[in-house]
């Protein structure tokens, strides 16, 4: 493993001792408020600050009392699975009075508390900037009035860091907001269930879901399932919409689908600044078309349930990160929130945010729509042009190019939603799209065929890879492979798929000496549950797999609730990439976790047990240990089983569980479907670019490094890169990347678990601007 840089910096050198940290939610309740608040009092503990719970938000510090408690190391145990917020939330007319905002000072200075942690949207955000401004100045009011001794006027300045917990991502400066995830995932369940319904009675549905000012649940959830019509706030349809709505739910059946899914968020408006209903909508269809249509609006189910797998890890890299920039403010250090850009957790100046935020709300106030969705950013407007790109069928053009796409490898679930985008990207710049069936095995035996844009209708949700998918490689099947890119005259390929795919398009850069027919545009898209892909951050299926091993944590750690103290080992997919495992474990509340790229001895095991063991002896009833399946050939699942049962013998009892395939199966979750679209569509515009750049005489031919490229996610972009410059970031006995940043949240979780061990901080601590963060034409949120 890589040692660490000396250029690091470690947070060691800052120290907590002394310091009173409060943390409240406030405003509406999103899942992963827990998590958030989990992860800023184990991390507040640990540099030895005292932390304190602030109860139903602003209505509690104005209240004071019992509303302010100190947090233990155990009251935030048991907490990272539950939706909501533990600590409750109230909306506090009080608070917004000089009056309410003086108790509150008054109540917070008497434990000493100068440093806030604020989860909320960005009313709450604005209170507590607000607050601080004035906080010098109520604290004199305070001595004046004989309420506060001069000794306590010492506290002369609050700190504040802000976390955005928001179900509707309505807060500028971050791509995603603690609770959209699981938000997406409530809507995207609601919508696979009523597909199946709406098929067997040929319907039309109409679903309402929430979004008052901001449509990006609607936006994101159309994408994730294919969705006819979407109406938002941000862009509201042009004068005649119902007739064009009407024409393409008409065509759309006329061309066999048996049900039409229309998504209507709450605050959709027309041109006009006229409500546009879910009634409104469902009459509007049987009116002009006859079609059997009902309602269902979702509500408050889209905030409710267990926070996703993103959410909690979204939600702890927050908390601690909050903690951090808390540790480093000064007087002069403005609010902050901290935000995920990219897969970067950044801070940013909290009234920049809010103000950029209000910005939108006035934009689409003056009707200045295009602006108002560039204000959103780039992840919104990168949305939206996928959906318009992907839902609405172009008229034919002259046909091309010949451009094939296969899957390669494991199935990954998004696999299929990836092949969706790509064709209909491709039809909609002209090309005639072939689709290989069973990878290269398929593609040397001529399971060639045409694919048109009807026929990966419905394919977003679905598991798995419909194409079918095989690991075998290129290399012994070239002459085959390249003859019926002749037969078929193919002029570019997509290959998506994890590893293999990468070692693939290595096989075929170098046969391009040997045969011509490869001398053509070739891009992979990552697509693996074991997000072991060099060149990128993250795969397609990672996200699903998280999902399914967090889920299935939960429920084992609840079955033995009410038991006797349980530890149980469980031993998750990845190969050699211990990325499951570690992010997993990170999402689940794991009390250790061993993987490949952190080799570890006997020593270290039995220092988890002695660790685990004292933990079992006075807080905790249930222990979860994680193995990644290659970590060791012999500290095997079996093995740490034994160990555990045997030295935790009279303090608790083991179980082991191998979670095996349940990880590649399943529904791919939104951010899966949503990341397999958008990358598979810019791949497809890459390969449009590439091929009338190398169209010569008659004829495709590329032969440059530069034209057999992976897209993958770089920190804060999608990169194409040569995968001949990859070869040397590959370590290709295991299958794995040299440098992974995931690598960088083990510490994190270990902390969170109780251990003591150094965090890097070198990626934190810089304060950057809103306006900064306008990405390059290159750059895309990986947030969806």
């Amino acid at each position: 493993m890589a040692q660490p840089d000396s250029k690091k910096i470690f947070f060691e050198n800052l120290s907590g001792a002394g310091k009173a940290i409060a943390v409240l939610t406030s405003g509406g309740d999103a899942q992963g408020m827990n998590a958030a608040v989990r992860a800023v009092v184990r991390m507040g503990l640990y540099v030895g600050a005292k932390v304190y719970f602030i109860h139903e938000g602003y209505q509690g510090m104005v209240d004071g009392g019992d509303n302010i408690k100190e947090a233990s190391w155990e009251s935030v145990s048991s907490m990272l699975q539950v939706g909501g917020t533990v600590i409750g939330s109230a909306r506090c007319k009080e608070f917004r009075t000089h009056e309410g905002r003086l108790k509150a000072a008054h109540n917070l200075v008497q434990r000493g508390i100068t440093n806030l942690c604020v989860i909320g949207g960005d009313g709450s955000l604005t209170g507590a900037n607000l607050f601080r401004e004035e906080w010098s100045e109520l604290l004199g009011e305070l001595v004046k009035k004989g309420m506060l001794s001069l000794s306590l006027s010492k506290y002369s300045a609050l700190h504040i860091v802000g976390m955005v917990g928001s179900i509707d991502n309505d807060f500028c400066g971050t791509d995603m907001t603690i609770g959209t995830d699981s938000a997406l995932h409530r809507i995207i369940e609601v919508v696979d269930a009523i597909m199946t319904t709406a098929q067997s009675h040929q319907r039309t549905f109409v679903l309402e879901v929430m979004g008052r000012h901001c449509g990006y649940l609607a936006l994101v959830s159309a994408l994730a399932c294919g969705a006819d019509w979407v109406l938002i706030p941000e862009m509201p349809p042009e004068d005649g919409w119902e007739d064009k709505m009407c024409q393409k739910l008409s065509a759309t059946r006329s061309r066999g689908t048996r049900l039409n899914i229309i998504i209507v968020a709450e605050g959709a408006l027309d041109r006009h600044g006229k409500p546009i209903t879910s009634s409104y909508v469902k009459d509007l269809v049987v009116k002009c078309l006859g079609f059997d249509t009902r309602v269902t609006i979702l509500g408050h189910v889209q905030r409710g349930g267990t926070p996703s797998a993103f959410d909690r890890i979204l939600a702890s890299r927050m908390g601690v990160e909050a903690v951090l920039a808390l540790l480093e403010t000064t007087a002069n250090t403005p609010a902050c929130v901290v935000s995920l850009y990219g897969n970067q957790s950044v801070r940013l100046p909290l009234m920049e945010c809010v103000q950029m935020t209000q910005e939108v709300q006035k934009a689409m106030d003056e009707k200045r729509f295009e602006e108002a969705v560039k204000l959103r950013g780039r992840s919104f407007e990168n949305n939206l042009k996928t959906y318009k790109l992907l839902a609405h069928r172009k008229p034919e053009s002259e046909l091309n190019f010949n451009v094939a796409v296969l899957n390669v490898g494991a199935p990954a679930a998004g696999m299929n939603a990836a092949v969706r985008s790509a064709v209909r990207v491709g039809i909609s710049e002209g090309h005639k799209m072939f689709a290989v069936s069973d990878g290269f095995e398929g593609f040397y035996k001529g399971q060639i065929k045409e694919i048109k844009w009807a026929d990966v209708g419905g394919w977003t949700g679905q598991g798995g890879s419909l194409l079918g998918t095989k690991r075998t490689l290129p290399a012994k099947h070239l002459e085959k492979i390249a003859e019926q890119m002749r037969k078929h005259n193919i002029n570019a390929l997509l290959v998506i798929g994890g590893f293999e795919a990468f070692l693939s398009l290595l096989e075929l850069l170098t046969a391009r000496g040997k045969y011509d027919e490869f001398c053509v545009p070739m891009v992979m898209v990552p697509a693996t549950v074991s997000n072991n892909v060099p060149g990128s951050d993250l795969s397609i299926g990672a996200d699903t797999a998280l999902n399914a091993i967090t889920t299935t944590c939960d429920r084992i750690k609840q079955s033995a609730s009410g038991t006797k103290r349980r530890v149980f080992i469980i031993e998750t997919m990845g190969g050699y990439c211990g990325y499951l495992a570690s992010v997993g474990g990170l999402a689940a509340g794991a009390d250790a976790v061993y993987i490949y790229e952190e080799p570890f001895d006997i020593k270290d095991l039995q220092a988890n047990v002695e660790h685990l063991t004292e933990k079992m002896k006075t807080t905790i009833q249930r222990g979860l240990v994680l193995r990644n399946e290659n970590s060791n050939d012999n500290y095997t699942t079996d093995f740490i089983y034994q160990l555990y049962s045997e030295e935790g013998r009279g303090v608790f009892d083991c179980r082991k569980n191998v979670l095996g395939h349940m990880q590649q199966g399943g529904a791919p979750s939104p951010f899966d479907r949503n990341f397999g679209t958008k990358i598979s569509a810019k791949a497809m515009q890459w390969i449009s670019k590439k091929l009338v750049e190398t169209f010569r005489n008659g004829r495709v031919f590329a032969n440059t490094e530069d034209s057999c490229c992976l897209l993958g996610m770089r920190r804060r972009a999608l990169v194409f890169q040569p995968v001949v410059q990859l070869k040397d970031e590959t370590d290709f006995v295991h299958r794995i990347p040299k440098e992974q940043w995931w690598l960088k949240l083990r510490p994190l979780m270990k902390i969170l678990a109780k251990y003591k061990t150094s965090y890097d901080v070198s990626d934190s601590g810089q304060l950057e601007h809103v306006v900064r963060l306008r990405p390059t034409e290159l750059e895309a949120s990986v947030a969806m």
